[in-house]
């Protein structure tokens, strides 16, 4: 009998998710540890998707606890889409435009009355995944700052300003709304106080220096954009004095010394991807000059 009603119970919780929240449960989800959510408890776990077929599998298993998981994909050609759902994931698709908007289009998609926010690069680990039930269980405040843990070429990164890294990801859904101007590294407008969490989340970062170089290249276009929208120009002592300054700060500031060859690296790609800036500012506005 206890046998029997062991294993009604992933059952139950697909009816109490199709009825409360209104999905349809593609697959039974594994036994929650703890005690079963309160109708203000119920969470949703989103991954934004673009290409992750290698990432994902690791990701979605880190995230069995949660009461949904929704991948929001932006039209992957890989596998991503079939993996998610193999994991019992919903999967839903948007044309990609920018983060923020992208964001908000994925909070529209659930009923969950909490949020957590996770990259296909990132893992919950069990620590992680219960100091966020017990917040949710607090209801307040309203929002959790995670601090993150770091990979950089495979390394845990603690100095040189990778950490504690904190990241808004869990809050409650009526309570924020991403930024629609701020489409890179898109900002939370949040209505209620936050917290911080003590555990980590897992962030398998940056690979290689070229996946390094390309990433920062593109982040150079976005901020120069925003620069050039504000009437900066790119200055001759820009080139030498920015990327000096970065340095000095990443490595001596902010202790990158004491990871050694790989704090000196970092700090390095860093004064790169100031001088990167100022070079995509100074093309803007000859760019500028040459259609008026």
């Amino acid at each position: 009998m206890k046998k029997a009603t062991h294993c009604l119970k992933p059952v139950v919780r697909c009816i109490v998710a199709k009825y409360t929240l209104g999905y349809n449960c593609p697959s039974v989800a594994p036994e929650r540890p703890g005690r079963r959510p309160g109708p203000s408890d119920l969470l949703s776990a989103i991954i934004l998707t673009l290409n992750e077929e290698r990432a994902l599998p690791d990701c979605l298993a880190s995230l069995r606890w949660a009461d949904d998981a929704l991948v929001f994909d932006s039209g992957s050609t890989d596998r991503t889409r079939e993996i998610a759902r193999e994991h019992g994931a919903r999967v839903l698709q948007r044309r990609f435009d920018n983060y923020a908007a992208q964001r908000n289009a994925a909070l529209a998609e659930t009923r969950a009355d909490w949020v957590l926010f996770v990259d296909a690069d990132e893992r919950v680990t069990p620590e992680l995944a219960r100091e966020l039930r017990e917040a949710i269980r607090a209801q307040r405040p309203v929002g959790w700052w995670l601090p993150r843990h770091n990979f950089i070429f495979g390394k845990l990164t603690l100095y040189a300003g990778w950490y504690p890294d904190y990241q808004l990801r869990l809050f409650r859904r009526e309570c924020g709304r991403y930024d629609p101007e701020r489409h890179v590294h898109e900002i939370l407008q949040l209505d209620g106080l936050t917290g911080r969490l003590r555990h980590a989340l897992i962030h398998h970062n940056y690979a290689s220096v070229t996946e390094f170089v390309a990433r920062q290249r593109h982040y150079a276009r976005y901020a120069a954009a925003v620069l050039r929208n504000q009437g900066e120009r790119a200055r001759m002592h820009n080139f030498a004095l920015q990327p000096l300054r970065q340095f000095f700060w990443r490595f001596v500031a902010l202790s990158g010394w004491r990871m050694g060859w790989h704090g000196l690296l970092l700090s390095a790609l860093m004064a790169h991807s100031q001088w990167a800036l100022y070079r995509e500012l100074d093309a803007l506005s000859h760019d500028v000059a040459a259609t008026a």
